[in-house]
């Protein structure tokens, strides 16, 4: 093809971390808007002159070294049970090579590291038989190492120098810490023994066979709090989690048994309906010698969906960091990146990891700059699984879905936990360097079955029979310690002892412990607000700005550089904002969007927006950003213009509904201080990310007791798209509601666990954002958005709807009734069909006989608010609700029995349902049909009049 030359863009890159307009092109613009971090570049000493030279000369050594370094895992002996089937790996034996005489000598300078970094002296003659035992040594042992993989030659260099220029004297464990292993390992196999004896019943999920477990996690948090991290958050699935919790972070053995006994881990007082023991948490500081801080390990609630809590806790370790990069950013200090103080440690298992695909959602933010967390240490606990690995997965290790990312990958043989913590070492070493992500196989085996009320053997029985004649690891390596001398058999006993009395004395006083109070659980960025069921909690703030701020934020919002060209259709959009704020009417969604957004930061919240294209919006709607037509610099325009001390992230995601969901609610989490929203490129595709909100955003307040602010804007709404892109599924959410059937004692407000609302207007969706953060406690809000509306002339809003004094109105009543006598029938309804109704009543001249009512939030059911406003129509003769999604769908089912116990009230007559038949989707993909069945509707409405 001749020279062909790059694109400038893709030849240089910028390094200003705030775009500017002598910004050089490049794909990746919006990196650098607010939350950009710019990461890490490394590179190591090329080779020299003589290096290069030597790598020719003995071309077929180096052959062979790197064939040993790409295809040492296939022959290492990481199996614990040696089962696996190993094939003779031809590409490790040196012949093949030309290589045959043992006691020929060799020039490695450049071939073998066996040198610091950098460090070149001259040749280095090794004889042939050295040269293969030392790198079957590093290669071909009980640790092995996949990292020739990775594109990058640092980091295959990296790698190279560090495990062959290590001696075995370097990688000595010292006496103390292998004292200090035998402790760990001892004290977890006595812990299920007494576990089993005490309750032999219980489905504990224990770590026999893998008790290696412990001290590599010991080794990663010692290591991690010596480099100076601070806080480590952890999501880990059921398997070892009662070990981990009682043998490193510290929670009572006392509350564990009273939870196993029957107790609340919780507050009685609160009435939360808690968790099963394999979901337990702890947040304890851990204080290592050689470490000036302790580290605060945090172990994050979980469901019983393996892998759904890892991309929480990178969307909390990424909040973690953001918190503090600001708080340091605001002393002067500036060199402090992702990574630097955070860590995020991720476990899993052999089949899980191979199996879910929200592994792969997760990998897959890893490195995208507005999710990057500095890099995470993912520990496979390799238990095997009930079924055989031929049936588990399609690749040789369950780890080899990390190379969708080039992560290098450790596999490491359990049964020696010196390997283990030298595996771990490596491993933090090059999250630490590079702040990507690394992967250690952690290879054991499972004594008992997936519980220990299992039997494994009727499905496994060769395997079983092997594992039920071995000796356990706590007591092999208990063995090789007092053979060494390193520990006297009398020592080992005390430890194993010692630690079953203690178990003993906590199981005594389990009757009489009590769980400590959630107050200790709104301290830090949490403290000052409230538990939502208090007397103290504010439902409904008021959210309005004073009109001067509100115009303020509304021309801040379309600012641009001197010099920006933005592209000329956006003129019109620039042009509407500015002459909204000038009128003080005609606010569209996105400028109702945009000045909740600025206001909020001029209070000191920040903004978090997440999701497919956000930047932009879906709809073109939003242009939260906006692109240098000649440069492709990008401003965010608050960001650029507001100065204050929140800032707004415009996180353009990857196209992952659980993945980036969990992240945000992960987010949520951690700052109550931010109102973190993801938005659905269309409603109908939170079904991906159902798992999240099944398990975590309905349920973590009730199971937990945590709260969250986390925003989903779901654009719903049949529009004749079609079955896919038409319907949030309102159903399915205010299904998972606790929201009460009827009036409730006193208060409009039972402690609903989920706000569900379909605003009409964008007043109504700015008072709903601001009222995240304005409240003294956090609620997830589910927004069925519109999309037809965003741009709707009848749906625009004023400023003075956003102005101080006023609030969001949780039912609107018919703005063009002023005498309610004439109305024959009200139609409560919800949406942008209320629109369609206006006009059509309008066309059929029946503005006085028919009232809409749109109920604009679902749940909490406002039975107060309804009850105002059907109480002015005491004329009328029926009460509807009218809904375009059909019966079985929409929020009819949950409207039905609520709306009555209002007609109820009133003396009225039962609710009648008018709209779409029952269907198996919520629109049909025939463009008759739709138009059809949506003339059908709206006439429903008039019927009869």
């Amino acid at each position: 093809m001749g020279n062909v030359r790059a694109p400038t863009y893709l030849l240089t890159a910028p390094r200003t971390r705030r775009p500017t307009l002598s910004m050089t092109l490049r794909r990746s613009y919006y990196d650098f808007s607010y939350g950009y971090r710019e990461p890490r570049t490394f590179t190591l000493p090329d080779y020299t002159p003589a290096q290069l030279q030597n790598r020719t000369v003995n071309a077929p050594l180096l052959r062979y070294v790197d064939s040993v370094r790409t295809h040492g895992h296939r022959a290492a002996r990481i199996d614990p049970l040696d089962l696996l089937q190993r094939e003779e790996v031809a590409a490790l034996n040196p012949a093949r090579y030309g290589l045959d005489d043992p006691s020929r000598t060799y020039d490695i300078n450049g071939i073998v590291w066996t040198r610091p970094v950098g460090q070149d002296t001259g040749p280095e003659h090794w004889p042939l038989d050295r040269i293969t035992n030392h790198l079957r040594d590093v290669y071909v042992s009980r640790i092995a190492y996949e990292y020739m993989h990775s594109p990058s030659k640092t980091e295959r260099l990296w790698f190279s120098h560090l495990l062959e220029s290590e001696s075995t004297e370097d990688r000595r464990v010292a006496a103390e810490e292998r004292k200090r292993i035998h402790e760990l390992l001892a004290q977890s196999e006595v812990f299920d023994q007494f576990l089993q004896v005490k309750f032999p019943n219980l489905k504990r999920y224990g770590l026999e066979g893998g008790e290696s477990m412990l001290p590599a996690l010991d080794a990663l948090f010692k290591s991690a709090a010596e480099a100076g991290v601070e806080h480590i958050i952890v999501g880990m699935p059921h398997r070892g989690r009662l070990n981990l919790l009682t043998g490193l972070l510290q929670f009572p053995p006392t509350a564990l048994f009273r939870k196993i006994k029957g107790g609340s881990e919780l507050p009685e007082e609160y009435g939360a309906a808690g968790d099963v023991i394999s979901h337990l948490t702890a947040s304890p500081s851990l204080q290592y010698a050689g470490a000036q801080k302790p580290v605060k390990v945090s172990l994050l609630p979980n469901p019983s969906h393996l892998e759904a809590v890892n991309p929480v806790a990178l969307g909390k370790t990424r909040a973690k960091q953001f918190a503090l990069l600001k708080m340091l950013e605001r002393a002067g200090e500036t060199g402090c990146r992702p990574g630097d103080r955070v860590m995020c440690v991720q476990l899993h298992g052999d089949a899980s990891f191979t199996g879910q695909g929200v592994v792969m959602e997760g990998l897959g933010l890893s490195n995208l700059p507005h999710y990057t967390v500095g890099g995470s240490v993912h520990l496979v606990v390799n238990i095997g699984y009930t079924t055989p690995a031929s049936s588990a997965r399609s690749s040789l290790y369950c780890s080899d879905v990390a190379k969708m990312i080039n992560a290098p990958v450790l596999h490491v043989n359990g049964d020696y936990p010196e390997d283990v913590q030298r595996a771990i070492d490596v491993a933090f070493k090059y999250r630490n360097y590079f702040r990507k992500d690394i992967i250690v196989d952690l290879i054991v085996y499972r004594r008992w079955g997936h519980n220990e009320l299992d039997e494994p053997a009727f499905t496994q029985p060769l395997m079983y029979e092997k594992i039920r004649s071995r000796r356990s690891v706590p007591a092999l390596y208990e063995e090789r310690l007092i053979d060494e001398n390193v520990l006297t058999k009398d020592a080992a006993e005390s430890v194993r002892a010692q630690h079953k009395e203690f178990l003993a004395s906590e199981l005594s006083a389990a009757a009489s412990h009590k769980p400590g109070s959630v107050v200790s659980a709104l301290q830090g960025q949490w403290k000052g607000l409230v538990w939502p069921a208090s007397r103290d909690a504010v439902w409904d703030p008021e959210t309005g700005v004073e009109v001067d701020t509100l115009k303020r934020v509304g021309r801040a919002s379309v600012s641009t550089p001197e010099g920006f060209e933005i592209h000329p259709r956006l003129q019109r959009h620039v042009k509407h904002r500015l002459q909204a704020m000038e009128t003080g009417k005609g606010l569209d969604w996105a400028t109702a969007e945009a000045l909740a957004f600025g206001s909020l930061m001029l209070e000191g919240y920040d903004v978090r927006i997440s999701g497919q294209d956000v930047g932009r919006g879906t709809f073109s709607q939003r242009h939260a950003m906006l692109v240098d037509q000649r440069t492709e610099g990008v401003v965010v325009p608050l960001n650029l213009a507001l100065e204050c001390d929140g800032r707004l992230e415009l996180a353009n995601s990857s196209l992952s509904e659980m993945g980036v969901l969990g992240f945000e609610y992960g987010v949520s989490w951690e700052k109550p201080d931010i109102l973190p929203i993801w938005e659905a490129q269309f409603g109908d595709f939170f079904n991906g990310a159902q798992v999240i909100i099944d398990t975590f955003i309905s349920s973590a307040e009730t199971k937990w007791l945590k709260q969250s602010g986390i925003v989903l804007l779901l654009p719903h709404g049949l529009d004749g798209a079609g079955p896919e892109h038409s319907s949030s599924r309102i159903e399915r959410m205010l299904q998972l509601t606790n929201d009460p059937y009827t009036f409730g004692t006193g208060s409009e407000h039972a402690n609903v666990n989920m706000n569900i609302a379909f605003p009409t207007t964008p007043a109504q969706y700015f008072h709903l954002l601001r009222r995240q953060v304005r409240r003294n406690f956090r609620k997830p809000l589910v927004v069925a958005g519109p999309k037809g509306l965003l741009r709707l002339a009848a749906a625009a809003s004023s400023l003075e709807e956003l102005s101080s004094g006023s609030r969001f109105r949780p039912v609107l009543d018919d703005p063009a009734i002023t005498d309610t006598s004439a109305v024959s029938r009200v139609v409560c309804l919800t949406g942008k069909l209320y629109y369609d109704l206006v006009k059509e009543r309008q066309k059929r001249q029946l503005d006085g006989r028919v009232a809409f009512v749109r109920v604009e939030e679902l749940s909490p059911f406002p039975f107060h608010a309804t009850l105002d406003v059907l109480s002015r129509y005491d004329g009328a003769q029926e009460v509807v609700w009218l809904q375009e999604e059909p019966r079985n769908q929409g929020a009819w089912t949950h409207v039905e029995p609520r709306l009555n116990a209002v007609l109820e009230r009133l003396g009225r007559q039962k609710v009648t349902y008018r709209g779409r038949k029952e269907d198996a989707v919520p629109a049909p993909g025939i463009a008759s049909a739709y138009s059809a069945q949506q003339k059908a509707v709206i006439d429903s409405a008039f019927h009869g009049l």
